[in-house]
């Protein structure tokens, strides 16, 4: 049984998750936006932010030795060269005002071939103010009707005759029975 086994497994064994996520993670660095199914997406997510906030935290701290040893440690991960010298000289610069959440994933409905949920996941630039929700019409306030607006309003004219009255019907045969 797989009890607080809280990992993405994608189906694969440990060595070639591994490698599937770092590939994923330097085509996201080098690309800023990549294709893949919604499972390998939510996979991919918190596994690339570790690295960047490891870029980040690499360009805060660059007169010490924790410079090098968190990317060395990003480098364990992330086994691209190219991409993590992309991302520790120039890229970390982009988030460097968010404290999270440096990722987005778009849901693009199913794929063609096998009906698999697509995904599209990328990189939010630093500018990106992101997603604000409409207000709920729960905490909306109530509008209250002004008592100028009523009066303003012109009286009913006496001319106009008043509606009359509903005649109800009776059935005959109900009321015998009564």
């Amino acid at each position: 049984m797989r009890h607080k086994m809280h990992r993405h497994s994608l189906g694969v064994t440990r060595e070639h998750r591994a490698a599937m996520l770092s590939n994923m993670a330097a085509s996201l660095i080098t690309h800023d936006r990549i294709k893949t199914t919604l499972t390998k997406a939510k996979a991919l997510r918190p596994f690339i932010e570790k690295i960047i906030t490891k870029a980040k935290n690499a360009a805060a701290k660059t007169e010490t030795k924790d410079a090098l040893h968190l990317r060395r440690l990003a480098h364990a991960d992330l086994r691209d060269e190219d991409a993590l010298t992309l991302l520790f000289n120039e890229k970390h610069e982009q988030f460097a005002n968010r404290t999270g959440g440096y990722t987005r994933i778009y849901k693009l409905g199913p794929r063609q071939s096998d009906s698999s949920p697509m995904a599209l996941i990328e990189l939010i630039k630093a500018d990106d103010e992101g997603y604000t929700k409409p207000k709920s019409r729960k905490n909306a306030p109530k509008k209250t009707v002004k008592a100028e607006k009523s009066a303003e309003v012109a009286p009913v004219s006496e001319a106009v005759p008043a509606p009359e009255a509903r005649v109800e019907e009776t059935n005959p045969k109900a009321e015998a029975k009564d």
